[in-house]
């Protein structure tokens, strides 16, 4: 893909060079003619509108050239910014297909019975495995998204019921149905909440 731009980049320089050229010479034939011309009286009207226009004609290449130069730039800057979003998100597919695993880590978390005393080192077991797996989205920017006791986040979270509670303010997160993931900052799964209104 750098090449290309690259290869790109050549071609407008070149392509720029060669309408500089042809103003350029455009302008030595007009003055040429001017100096090699008759030099009577009636001639030297039509000779000083022909170095006008000639003059005229390379200021409009010039402007032609520095637009062209212009959106050249445009254009690397954009490709730059694609490449740049194509390395950062690279993962976004399959870190929304892995979501799963973590989600029924936590189920199985939720439904263990921590009181049954040969069950805690499967528990725990399950426990270690899911920081381990969280760590790991982690290292590869995917945060998770726990938003209980927060401010209600319509950009990160997804209201799935509304119930009255006087013990905290209204808009409040009270339970986090499941998590929610983000890469890079963009959000990957928004976060599935329940969320505190004013007691009626």
């Amino acid at each position: 893909m750098a090449e290309e731009q690259n290869k790109a980049q050549a071609e407008e320089q070149v392509e720029l060079q060669q309408e500089s050229e042809q103003a350029e010479n455009v302008a030595e034939g007009v003055v040429e003619g001017v100096v090699e011309g008759d030099a009577g009286d009636s001639a030297e009207p039509d000779l000083a509108a022909q170095l006008e226009a000639a003059r005229q004609e390379a200021a409009d290449a010039k402007e032609q050239a520095l637009r062209a130069a212009a959106e050249a730039q445009n254009v690397r800057r954009r490709a730059e910014k694609d490449a740049e979003n194509a390395r950062k998100y690279a993962l976004e597919k399959f870190a929304a297909d892995v979501l799963v695993v973590a989600d029924n880590l936590d189920r199985a978390l939720a439904a263990a019975d921590t009181e049954n005393e040969e069950l805690k080192p499967l528990i725990e077991g399950v426990e270690l495995t899911r920081k381990a797996f969280v760590d790991a989205l982690a290292r590869h920017k995917v945060e998770q998204i726990d938003p209980a006791g927060q401010p209600f986040d319509p950009e990160f979270h997804e209201a799935m019921a509304m119930v009255p509670n006087p013990d905290v303010e209204p808009n409040t997160v009270i339970d986090v149905m499941q998590k929610g993931y983000t890469l890079n900052g963009r959000l990957l799964r928004a976060a599935m909440v329940v969320v505190a209104k004013a007691a009626e």
